[in-house]
């Protein structure tokens, strides 16, 4: 049986015929027929179907780059696949790490062979990594020829590593997996597949990379998060760290056998702004104990004075699973899972109260509804919930929902806008471009830590810190400007720019930012220099 890279590989392997049907189907666009009237207009013979969307995009960019087209940016946008993909501005490549033993024991989590706990195989990041055999490499560089092969620029990387508590693996493993997947990136200079010779190697090879690592993610629990572990994080190379806080209720924590406390959340939060990550974290309603009244009162703990106030948040309602001792709860009649109209009325009222310094990343996860035993199956709940909050008159004010996305936006109409919160042990101030219609352009994160000795690392002590700079916009390649889209358009400047004087008023010394190894060069001109981990600019 082909494995998916090989039978990929077949699929884009094309005939001179398929090439000149595709060449027409753009011809045909070009002249302003749509998409799908072009596909039916030239079919494949014999009732073969109609030309996929990623030869268009390979007969394309064989135009351009042999100087037969110039680059039209209005057709490319009607044949990329899936474009929402790389509107936030950075295109995300997830890869999955091999069966460790987790240290939890929570009671909703299933557990696969050879699958790292709580993933299921049939789940489209597990299933990649199982086809390339959890191999860091072979999932990173796969995955970027895959979303190059569809349209989508690839010389900024958001690398995600998910495999569930990714501290609790060996650290040389840890450092052998970032590497592989800096390796990946690194193809094109290193010449194949031939590894760098150690991690610092590979990171200083992708600082001027044709595919930079513009940010690094892993995944954990909040009691594996501690004052030691930060600078590790940085070494690999770590921006922003996914945390499961799940509730913010110890009773219900407890009952799920979580294995935490909430003060153990509220503590890894508080140490991991300190130390300028972004913070993303997990909460699930309608665990074992809940009840939809109670999630709404455990969802309200997330904001507010001395609170947890995450960047970035994923809802993940808990998912009755064969096999999890949640399962055979059930079967005694003591756990009932929220049915399809409970969770989406509960989501549409929680969605109203999300602050606008976070971003809801997700609201279910990618499980095939075929492994759900009870209650909600709906894999397009988000949407469905959109949809229903619309007729309710009702807005959620998260950054995914402001995003210009697609939206032409002119710089000189944005307004600068300084949101300032206080989550446990720090002042943040999410500096905004906002239009006239309230969409965001661009952002950033400045974080004044109440003490600037928390993490112990000397780069922050007397420091303010930049934990994000985002401007939105299709993704754009590296130098590229084009009228009415906010990347490379000066945003990011003026938003460091502000982030610095409001820092220097403040009587700190000194600017550090959690820069990716990929974005060390933009920081470098503007004045800033590679400290130990992070890179520093002295305050006037």
């Amino acid at each position: 049986m082909l494995m998916k890279a090989e039978t990929w590989r077949k699929k884009r392997d094309y005939s001179q015929e398929e090439l000149d049907l595709a060449l027409q189907i753009l011809e045909a666009i070009k002249g302003g027929m749509n998409l799908q009237t072009a596909q039916r207009e030239f079919p494949k013979p014999g009732g073969g179907g109609f030309m996929p969307k990623h030869a268009l995009v390979a007969v394309y960019t064989r135009m351009v780059e042999s100087g037969a087209w110039p680059e039209d940016d209005a057709l490319l946008a009607k044949i990329r696949m899936k474009p929402t993909r790389t509107l936030s501005g950075v295109t995300t490549v997830t890869v999955l790490t091999g069966f460790y033993p987790c240290p939890g024991d929570c009671i909703f989590c299933p557990q696969e062979d050879q699958l790292p706990k709580s993933y299921l195989s049939e789940e489209p990041g597990a299933k990649r990594g199982v086809e390339n055999k959890f191999d860091p490499y072979l999932q990173t560089r796969n995955r970027i020829k895959a979303l190059a092969a569809v349209g989508h620029p690839t010389d900024k990387i958001e690398l995600l590593i998910l495999g569930g508590s990714f501290c609790a693996y060996p650290r040389d493993y840890q450092a052998w997996f970032v590497q592989r997947c800096f390796d990946a990136m690194n193809a094109d200079e290193l010449g194949g597949d031939q590894g760098s010779k150690s991690l610092e190697e590979a990171q200083e090879i992708n600082v001027n990379a044709a595919h930079r690592n513009v940010g690094l993610v892993i995944e954990t629990r909040p009691d594996l998060v501690n004052r030691a572990a930060l600078p590790w994080y940085r070494r690999l190379g770590v921006t922003k760290v996914q945390m499961g806080a799940q509730s913010l209720d110890d009773r219900i924590l407890h009952l799920n056998r979580r294995g935490h406390t909430v003060r153990d959340t509220l503590e890894a939060t508080s140490l991991l702004r300190a130390g300028g990550f972004k913070i993303v974290l997990h909460w699930m309603p309608n665990l074992f104990g809940a009840t939809p009244e109670s999630d709404q009162d455990d969802f309200a703990r997330l904001w507010g004075d001395g609170a947890f106030c995450p960047d970035e948040i994923k809802i993940y309602p808990c998912q009755l699973l064969e096999g999890t001792q949640l399962y055979q709860l059930w079967r005694e009649g003591k756990y009932q899972p929220y049915s399809e109209e409970t969770l989406l009325d509960l989501i549409a009222r929680l969605k109203t109260t999300v602050p606008r310094y976070c971003r809801i990343n997700r609201i279910i996860r990618d499980i095939p509804s075929t492994y759900v035993v009870a209650g909600n199956k709906n894999t397009s709940l988000r949407q469905d919930i959109q949809r229903e909050m619309a007729r309710r008159g009702t807005r959620c004010e998260c950054i995914r929902c402001r995003e210009i996305r697609k939206k032409q936006v002119s710089v000189d109409t944005v307004t600068l806008n300084d949101l300032v919160y206080r989550p446990a042990h720090a002042e943040e101030h999410f500096l905004s471009f906002d239009t006239v219609d309230d969409h965001l352009a661009g952002f950033l994160r400045l974080s004044l830590s109440d003490d600037t000795r928390l993490t112990g690392m000397v780069d922050l002590e007397e420091a303010a810190i930049i934990r994000e700079v985002h401007v939105y916009g299709q993704s754009l390649a590296l130098g590229d400007e084009r009228y009415g889209i906010a990347q490379h358009s000066g945003l990011g400047t003026r938003l460091i720019q502000r982030a610095e004087e409001i820092a220097s008023r403040a009587g700190y010394r000194k600017m550090a930012v959690i820069a990716a190894v990929g974005t060390r060069a933009y920081y470098a001109e503007r004045g800033y220099a590679l400290g130990e981990n992070y890179m520093i600019k002295t305050l006037e």
